[in-house]
C-alpha cells in the first residue's frame, strides 16, 4: 500500500516533471533531466514510474486531472449559464500565460504515436465540449443564448481556442493575448447572439 508520503513525493516529481517538460518539450526531456530538477536520483524517479512513456503519460495524466477538476467546480457551480461560460472561457483561453499549453499542445503531437497520451487528449477535449454544450443549452432554455446546434457551436469554439493557443506559442509575435482574447469573447458572443461586453 503506498503511504502519503510516497503519493506526496509522486505528485512532487510529476509536478517538476510537467514544468521540465513544458519547458523543454517531451522530444527533448530526459529522464536525467527531471531527476535532477526534483533534487532526487534517477532511480528514485525509476522506483516511482517504470519507464521513461509511463513517466511522461503521467505527467500529462497529473495536469489532465487539475484541468478535469476546474471543469467540474463549473459544472457544479450555481451561477448563471452566462457566468458560467465567462468562466469556462477565461480556464481555457490562451491569452491567459500558462504553461500547462505548452505541455497540451506537446502532447498533442506526441498523442499521434503514444495511445495513452492519445485517450488522455481525447478525453479531456471531450469533458470540454460537453460541459460547454451543456451550458449553451442551459443558457438557451433560460433565454440568455440563441444557438441552432449548441454541439456544433462548442466544437467551433474550441477549435478557434485551440488554433489560437498554437499561434500565441509557436509564434508569440503573431498576435496579442489581447487580441486573442477578443477573437474567442467575439467568436462566443456570435454564436450565441449575446452582445460581446457580457463576455
Amino acid at each position: 500500500m503506498t503511504s502519503g508520503f510516497s503519493r506526496l513525493r509522486r505528485e512532487d516529481l510529476l509536478k517538476t516533471a510537467c514544468e521540465v517538460i513544458a519547458e523543454q518539450g517531451f522530444g527533448h526531456t530526459r529522464t536525467i533531466d527531471i531527476a535532477r530538477a526534483a533534487g532526487v536520483s534517477q532511480a528514485l524517479l525509476f522506483y516511482h514510474f517504470e519507464t521513461k512513456e509511463q513517466l511522461f503519460a503521467q505527467a500529462f495524466a497529473y495536469v489532465a486531472r487539475l484541468h478535469r477538476d476546474a471543469l467540474d467546480d463549473i459544472e457544479r457551480s450555481p451561477s448563471p449559464p452566462l457566468d458560467r461560460l465567462r468562466t469556462l472561457l477565461k480556464l481555457c483561453s490562451p491569452s491567459i500565460p500558462s504553461e500547462g499549453w505548452r505541455l497540451w499542445i506537446d502532447a498533442w503531437a506526441e498523442a499521434m504515436r503514444v495511445p495513452e497520451l492519445e485517450t488522455l487528449a481525447r478525453r479531456l477535449g471531450t469533458q470540454c465540449r460537453l460541459l460547454m454544450r451543456e451550458i449553451i443549452e442551459a443558457g438557451i432554455e433560460c433565454g440568455e443564448f440563441k444557438c441552432d446546434d449548441p454541439d456544433a457551436t462548442a466544437w467551433r469554439i474550441f477549435a478557434l481556442i485551440d488554433g489560437l493557443a498554437i499561434q500565441t506559442h509557436v509564434h508569440p509575435k503573431a498576435l496579442s493575448r489581447r487580441r486573442v482574447n477578443e477573437l474567442i469573447r467575439t467568436a462566443a458572443a456570435n454564436e450565441l447572439a449575446v452582445p460581446v461586453e457580457k463576455l
